[in-house]
């Protein structure tokens, strides 16, 4: 089976049991939605711990062997792409939960534990970890840090980034670096776990963190809105943020193409709302008495439909309803099968430039007569729009038509074409829409500088 040196090498230091190659390899993937694809490698190599991935990483940087770390493969960029000369380190294995420090509100934990496991642990300590997607029962947390995930909550909590403490990481050639620390405020010189953060594993292999918690809320309340009007939808999320004193946690935008599919028949979800509305507001409060919460909500609901703010409303009223609510806009797998050769957005811009944004792209796409369906969802309240397109075919040519409709406005409008999901492959030649030349430049720099014989995730972002 190991029929090349360097992988000899690597199972006398880690253990043949935690290797597979040749024939082994072919029920792994490097996509959860391309199952039905052999994996693409020389091997795959499963570490337990740091120094495991430390001594491959050394020996790979030896032999000049490029490699690719898989976490959850839930990765919309390909990130996780692979080809027959690289190897796979697959982090599942280090899938361990160090401490939960109830004090100190921190969670120590190994990259490869999957993100709604660790939302079931901190609850058993009246804790919350509020990062949260419709992938988080996949999601490992070191791909999450890698890509500097966004999610339902980045309104009021932040990105990844305002969520990590604390990092440990393997450099290309074996270096381990480690800053495992609790505390909030460290000013000694460089945050250099920042460099790592939203990298995509180009400049390192993130291996354990520290993670910020925050006290468990004692209420969770949940409103569906329909708005016609996208300055309504604006008005309106800045009266409910003022209004309700803090506790606004959520505020995601869905247009009515997404809402009648996610409550149609075949999904055994009931609409709250008639249909008919151009958009769909579902809001969270995450607050300490749920009572007076929802009173609040209520009232405050009555109160802009009263200033024809909004054109109607309801709240959950059970943790059922509330259920049904959040599957409309967490259950995406629902869209992705009705696109065929599906292509996904995730981009960002200016809050109030998002109404017209979307209602050009939407005209481009119905142009396209190989676009079959589109829809479109977002945290709004951050700039996030995300689209889903199906089209006829995946040709290259098609491909960049759609990708051009999306990405060229946002150039003059100083948005992003990576809101939250990266950059890996699919997006590098439309990375200087939203990045400049010199800002480029200098990631080539910081790439070349910490990966020099560029082994690590290599074609990536940026080639270099």
């Amino acid at each position: 089976m190991m029929t090349e040196k360097f992988i000899e090498e690597i199972a006398h230091k880690i253990g043949a049991e935690k290797i597979l190659a040749g024939s082994e390899l072919k029920n792994r993937f490097c996509h959860i939605w391309e199952m039905e694809k052999p994996l693409l490698a020389k091997a795959v190599f499963f570490p337990t711990n740091t120094t495991d991935i430390s001594d491959i990483l050394t020996i790979c940087h030896k032999y000049n062997q490029p490699i690719v770390t898989h976490g959850g493969l839930t990765n919309l960029v390909g990130s996780t792409t692979t080809s027959k000369d690289e190897v796979v380190i697959a982090m599942e294995r280090m899938n361990q939960i160090e401490e939960i420090d109830p004090s100190s509100r921190t969670l120590t934990l190994q990259a490869g534990v999957i993100l709604e496991n660790i939302h079931l642990a901190v609850e058993k300590n009246n804790l919350l970890f509020p990062m949260t997607f419709g992938a988080k029962g996949s999601a490992q947390i070191g791909g999450v840090i890698s890509t500097n995930a966004g999610g339902l909550r980045v309104f009021k909590y932040g990105m990844t980034r305002n969520l990590i403490l604390g990092l440990e990481v393997v450099l290309a050639d074996g270096t381990i670096i480690s800053s495992m620390k609790k505390i909030i405020k460290d000013n000694s010189g460089y945050d250099l776990k920042q460099l790592f953060i939203g990298s995509e594993g180009t400049l390192g292999i993130v291996t354990r963190a520290v993670l910020r918690l925050q006290e468990k809320p004692r209420s969770r309340n949940s409103a569906f809105v329909a708005i016609n009007d996208y300055e309504n939808v604006v008005a309106f999320l800045k009266f409910m943020d003022l209004e309700l004193g803090g506790i606004l946690s959520g505020y995601e935008l869905i247009w009515e193409v997404n809402f009648k599919e996610m409550t149609s028949s075949s999904t055994n979800i009931p609409k709250p709302l008639p249909y008919g509305y151009k958009y769909y507001v579902l809001l969270e409060t995450l607050g300490n008495n749920h009572i007076r919460d929802q009173n609040l909500l209520e009232e405050l609901l009555g109160e802009a439909l009263a200033q024809d703010m909004i054109n109607d409303a309801t709240f959950a009223q059970s943790a059922q309803h509330l259920e049904f609510f959040w599957k409309i806009r967490e259950d995406v797998d629902v869209l992705v099968d009705k696109c065929n050769h599906v292509q996904n957005f995730d981009i960002s811009l200016p809050l109030k430039d998002i109404g017209n944004y979307v209602d050009q792209v939407f005209a481009a796409l119905d142009k396209l007569h190989e676009v079959e369906v589109y829809f479109a969802h977002g945290h709004v309240a951050d700039g996030n729009i995300h689209f889903l397109v199906g089209k006829t075919d995946n040709s290259v040519e098609l491909t960049k038509k759609v990708n051009d409709i999306v990405y060229n406005p946002l150039k003059h409008l100083n948005g992003s074409v990576s809101a939250e999901h990266g950059i890996g492959v699919h997006k590098k030649e439309y990375l200087e829409l939203c990045r400049s030349a010199e800002e480029i430049e200098l990631m080539r720099l910081l790439k070349t500088s910490l990966d020099p014989k560029g082994i690590l995730n290599r074609g990536k972002i940026i080639d270099t």
